[in-house]
């Protein structure tokens, strides 16, 4: 008895989603490091900024990550846009009705940059594995967020500037790789090198 198998195969030819998550962590990143730095005070801008396009567009492209079996970008944009939300909830909350007892002191902000930069050390590690750009990225967050918390810890302003200078790194590094993966593509070669592993 002969039998036949029908075998279907499925070409994803969906978009890129990193170019977005990208670019929405890395131009909130670079506009909240501004602000670390002394440049402006925290305003409605990054409020704003934090909430959707740091927030809500890197959700979105963790959304299309986990549809393209990406575990790692998945995880990475969905986790930060999450932590942009969280972030601008921390500063609002405390100015509403039901949340004006609620303020987070510098101790416990502390903690939660440090969750964030345990959480982002073991990211990089994961980036050993892809190209240079990326590798840059995260290990300046790894630094963002430990000087971050230790400013905090200790109320040292002067290390809370050196972060933003590092912050402002990280962020311009994130939005150099989108350029670069929107460019290569379009162009169908390197136009800006992302130091891909041979």
């Amino acid at each position: 008895m002969n039998t036949t198998e029908n075998v279907t195969i499925i070409k994803d030819t969906t978009a890129n989603p990193a170019p977005l998550g990208l670019l929405g962590f890395g131009m909130t990143t670079v506009l909240l490091n501004l602000h670390n730095i002394g440049l402006y005070g925290l305003n409605s801008m990054i409020i704003g900024m934090g909430i959707f396009v740091g927030g809500l567009a890197q959700i979105i492209a963790g959304t299309q990550e986990w549809k393209k079996n990406n575990t790692f970008g998945a995880t990475a944009f969905t986790a930060y846009g999450a932590f942009w939300i969280a972030l601008t909830a921390i500063w609002l909350l405390p100015r509403t009705t039901f949340g004006s007892d609620l303020k987070s002191d510098e101790t416990s902000l502390a903690w939660f940059l440090t969750m964030w930069g345990i959480f982002t050390f073991f990211m990089f590690i994961g980036t050993l594995k892809l190209n240079k750009a990326i590798q840059i990225v995260f290990g300046t967050l790894v630094i963002l967020f430990f000087l971050l918390a230790w400013s905090d810890f200790t109320g040292n302003k002067i290390i809370r500037v050196v972060a933003g200078y590092i912050g402002i790194i990280c962020g311009f590094s994130a939005m150099y790789s989108c350029f670069a993966l929107i460019l290569n593509e379009i162009y169908g070669k390197t136009v800006l090198p992302l130091g891909v592993k041979k």
